[in-house]
């Protein structure tokens, strides 16, 4: 679809504003709505609820908005990266709440609409926009974390299926998923060369999931268990042994999701309010009504724009993958700062609150404080997930600095 411009893009912008203020559901319009939390991810689970969320994915979901610029065979809204860019803002402008939050959507879809066989595309993507499955992702392994392509699940050729078996460590909500694109190892005689790419059912036989507690207290990574599971040949994507390729594009668009978390400000703290806010609040202002520490001052203001400009870039890095086919090594750049500003902006809160922000529970502590407390050690994984930092500025170094290798040098 062509880009539109000018006078058509803001006739555009009318029909959408007009669209989402007729179809939001009055419930979510309360500060603190009736709703599932779960609801955004939707799912089995959620099959015909009319939980106000579900109701309102649904109505996002038949206009395609939910994959805006998806292909609308598929499900997808078929608009074009500036439409796309308009229904954002006018979803931020209008306060509404997030339709749909979906790995279907960040990762697993753009791999499918690029390696996936048409039947895939036509099987999963309008499942994926409609949040009727919710799916999780099986990479890393106890012993192939930062090295991935030592995963040693076994994916074995039965004839009419495969059989998989072996253990998955670090799967982001295994336990609610429905769905699971996995990372199997299809030939030992080779490391990278016998991976394939693989979807499972997680209500398969043999499937199990244990939850990890973290040291904040939630759950949201689980141990994984395959033990001789089915699964059709007809869920394998792309070409047998070659799923480190596909494996190498998805971690792209994950770490592309996951800088985007991070510069939102929910995550890491954030959404225990705002840091300059709370900072005044708690260590006072001086007479120009600014946080009356300066150096903390100034730190914060610093943590402020490096967000902005982190934002920004983001903005800028997504505007280039939709128009050049994906997104480039330049992720790993992103992904590396959003993980260091979101860990020095959830330490900034606890200092700026004092004693305050270190509660763990009781009448004693607010509900942000303790949101900020469970939010600052939720944020030491930030430099692990989606690829270790020092993994990261490897991939800086030689993929986009183009430096030669030391071990090899």
């Amino acid at each position: 679809m062509a880009d539109f411009g000018g006078a058509d893009l803001e006739a555009f912008r009318g029909e959408v504003k007009a669209w989402l203020e007729a179809n939001y559901p009055p419930e979510l319009k309360e500060p603190r709505p009736k709703t599932d939390p779960e609801a955004i991810w939707g799912g089995r689970k959620f099959a015909g609820s009319e939980d106000p969320h579900i109701v309102w994915m649904r109505r996002v979901a038949e206009k395609g908005w939910t994959a805006p610029t998806w292909p609308k065979e598929y499900g997808g809204g078929g608009l074009s990266p500036a439409q796309a860019r308009v229904l954002e803002q006018e979803l931020q402008r209008g306060g509404y709440r997030q339709p749909l939050a979906s790995f279907g959507i960040w990762m697993l879809g753009p791999v499918l609409l690029e390696y996936g066989n048409e039947e895939q595309k036509k099987e999963h993507l309008p499942k994926i926009v409609r949040g009727e499955i919710r799916w999780c992702q099986g990479y890393s392994e106890p012993g192939a974390g930062s090295d991935l392509a030592s995963l040693q699940t076994r994916c074995e050729d039965k004839g009419d299926h495969w059989l998989i078996n072996g253990q998955k460590i670090w799967t982001s909500y295994a336990d609610k998923a429905d769905w699971c694109f996995c990372l199997v190892r299809t030939d030992t005689s080779k490391k990278h060369e016998g991976i394939s790419f693989v979807l499972i059912d997680m209500s398969s036989p043999g499937v199990e999931t244990r939850p990890i507690q973290l040291i904040s207290g939630e759950s949201p990574f689980c141990e994984t268990f395959f033990t001789d599971v089915k699964v059709p040949k007809e869920n394998m994507v792309g070409k047998l042994n070659g799923g480190w390729e596909i494996a190498k594009r998805l971690l792209q668009y994950e770490r592309q999701n996951i800088s985007g978390g991070f510069g939102g400000g929910g995550g890491a703290g954030g959404a225990a309010g705002d840091l300059g806010q709370i900072a005044k609040t708690y260590v006072g202002t001086d007479e120009a009504g600014r946080v009356a520490d300066w150096d903390l001052r100034r730190r914060i203001t610093e943590n402020k724009m490096n967000f902005q400009a982190l934002q920004m870039t983001i903005a800028r890095s997504a505007a280039e993958s939709r128009a050049g086919g994906g997104p480039s090594a330049a992720t790993s750049i992103i992904k590396y700062a959003a993980a260091s500003f979101a860990q020095e902006r959830s330490e900034l809160m606890i200092e700026a609150m004092g004693h305050q922000g270190l509660g763990w529970e009781g009448e004693a502590f607010k509900g942000h404080e303790l949101t900020a407390t469970r939010g600052w050690l939720r944020s030491k994984g930030n430099s692990i997930e989606g690829g270790t930092s020092e993994v990261n500025i490897n991939v800086v170094a030689k993929r986009v600095l183009g430096l030669p290798d030391p071990i090899k040098s």
